[in-house]
C-alpha cells in the first residue's frame, strides 16, 4: 500500500475520495485504469476498519460489478450464495417461494462478510501507482478553488492541504463532507430498530434466503459459509433493546419461537449488534466539484438487504460518468458532468427506498384492510410468473440501467 508521510508535496489529485470502505474502494478500483491520479481518505486504520462484524446480501447486480472490477474470483469461495429466497407472512401458510431459474442465472443472491468484499476491494486499489491512501486521516474542512476544492485533512497530529478537481463523500449516513457542503436531506427515523447476529445451524443444506414479514418488522435470514447464516431482526426500538439484554440461553429461545425449526440446532458464533434504523435521501448528490455516493447521499430500510447494492451501484456509476468524462477531455468535477450521476442514479434509489418503505409498513400494519390486500399480493407473486419476475428484478438489481462494469463477459459462476 502507497503510505503516505505528512510531508508530502504531490498533494494535487484528480479525485479525492473521502471514505475507504466498500462504496469509496468502489469508485476507487472503477477509476484506476483511466490514469487519473487518486487520493483516499480513511478515519480508520487498515486492522480496524478489517474487523467491522458485519455481513451483507449481494445483489446479482453488485456481484456483476465485483466481476467488472476483477475480484469475483477472489472472493467466490469465501461468501454465501443463494439458490432460493422464501417470502413468508406471519403465520399465513402460503409463502412465495423465488429460484434463480425465475431469472436464468447460476444463483439469486450472495451474502459477503465485510472483512471479506472489503480485503479484497483494497488489494485491487494496492495494485495502482496513481492511488494514494491516506490513513487513519480525518478531513476537517475544505474551501472552493477556481477549478478544484481545497481539503484539509489531519493525520498524526499534523494537518495537511490536498487539491483536488473532485472530492466524492463516502463518509457515511453522518457524512461530514455533505454536512459541511450545506446539502440538506429529507426522510425520517423508523419507530424500529434492527438485532443483527450470525448462527451457526444444522440445516440439511444452506442455500435459501428467508425473508419473514412480521407485525413488529421484518426478518432477513441470509446462508453464509459454514452452516452458518447472517440474521438482521427488525422490531420497535423497546423490544430490540429487550433482547439485546437478555442472556444468550433466553435470545436463543426466542429466536426459536420466530424462526420455528427451519435451521434445525442452532448457536449464537458473534455478539448481537444493535442498529437504529432510518430513511434518507439528499436533496441533491452533487455540486461543483462535489459527489455524494452511498448513505453519504441515502440510507433506506434493511428490508430486502439494499442498503449496501445501491451504494455499490451508486460507486460504479459515478465511476462510469467520470471516466468518460475524461476520456472525451470534459471537465469531469463540472456541475454539468456529474448531474449525468445524479440524473442517474437519484431516481432508481427513489424507487428502491420507497419500495423498502412500502414494504415495511404494509407488512408491519394491523389493519384488516391491508393484511388481506399483501396477503392477495402474495398469491399474485406465488400465482403470475410475469409478476413475480418483476419482482426478482428489482430485489436482485436487474432492473433498470447497468454500469459498464457490469455488463462484461467475467464469470460469475460460483
Amino acid at each position: 500500500m502507497n503510505s503516505v508521510a505528512a510531508s508530502i508535496t504531490d498533494n494535487q489529485f484528480d479525485v479525492a475520495i473521502a471514505g475507504g470502505g466498500v462504496v469509496g474502494l468502489i469508485l476507487a478500483a472503477g477509476l484506476r485504469h483511466t490514469g487519473l491520479k487518486i487520493a483516499i481518505i480513511e478515519a480508520l486504520p487498515k486492522e480496524q476498519a478489517l474487523t467491522k462484524p458485519q455481513a451483507y446480501a449481494i445483489s446479482l447486480l453488485s456481484g456483476k460489478i465485483l466481476a467488472g472490477l476483477g475480484v469475483w474470483g477472489n472472493i467466490k469461495d469465501s461468501i454465501g450464495h443463494f439458490d432460493r429466497i422464501q417470502i413468508s407472512d406471519n403465520n399465513y401458510k402460503g409463502t412465495v417461494p423465488f429460484a434463480k431459474e425465475d431469472v436464468n442465472e447460476l444463483a439469486l443472491g450472495h451474502v459477503a462478510e465485510h472483512p471479506v468484499i472489503l480485503q479484497a476491494l483494497e488489494n485491487c486499489v494496492e495494485e495502482c501507482p496513481r492511488i494514494t491512501w491516506f490513513r487513519p486521516a480525518e478531513l476537517i474542512g475544505f474551501t472552493e478553488g477556481e477549478k478544484h476544492k481545497q481539503v484539509t485533512l489531519q493525520q498524526e497530529g499534523k494537518q495537511i492541504t490536498l487539491q483536488t478537481k473532485l472530492l466524492v463523500a463516502a463518509d457515511g449516513a453522518r457524512s461530514r463532507i455533505r454536512s459541511l457542503a450545506g446539502i440538506k436531506t429529507k426522510g425520517w427515523k423508523y419507530w424500529q430498530s434492527c438485532v443483527a447476529f450470525t448462527i451457526q445451524h444444522q440445516a440439511p443444506d444452506n442455500n435459501t434466503a428467508f425473508e419473514r414479514f412480521c407485525d413488529t418488522g421484518p426478518m432477513g435470514i441470509l446462508p453464509l459459509p459454514g452452516d452458518r447464516a447472517q440474521i438482521v431482526w427488525t422490531m420497535p426500538h423497546h423490544k430490540a433493546h429487550s433482547l439485546i439484554n437478555l442472556t444468550e440461553a433466553d435470545f436463543i429461545r426466542e429466536l426459536r419461537q420466530r424462526i420455528g425449526d427451519r435451521l434445525g440446532e442452532f448457536r449464537l458464533v458473534n455478539a448481537r449488534r444493535l442498529f437504529p434504523v432510518q430513511l434518507m435521501q439528499s436533496d441533491c448528490y452533487v455540486q461543483p466539484r462535489l459527489a455524494l455516493v452511498g448513505d453519504a447521499a441515502h440510507c433506506c430500510h434493511p428490508v430486502g438487504g439494499q442498503g449496501l447494492n445501491l451504494g455499490i451501484r451508486d460507486g460504479a456509476a459515478l465511476a462510469q460518468v467520470i471516466a468518460t468524462a475524461y476520456s472525451q477531455g470534459q471537465d469531469w468535477g463540472s456541475l454539468a458532468v456529474l448531474k449525468r450521476y445524479e440524473r442517474w442514479r437519484k431516481p432508481e434509489n427513489w424507487l428502491i427506498l420507497g419500495f423498502t418503505d412500502l414494504l415495511d409498513r404494509f407488512f408491519s400494519s394491523h389493519w384488516l384492510p391491508a393484511i388481506a390486500l399483501r396477503r392477495l399480493g402474495l398469491e399474485v407473486l406465488r400465482l403470475v410468473p410475469p409478476a413475480k419476475k418483476l419482482a426478482l428484478r428489482l430485489m436482485t438489481g436487474l432492473l433498470g440501467r447497468r454500469p459498464q462494469l457490469a455488463t462484461g463477459q467475467t464469470s460469475m459462476g460460483q
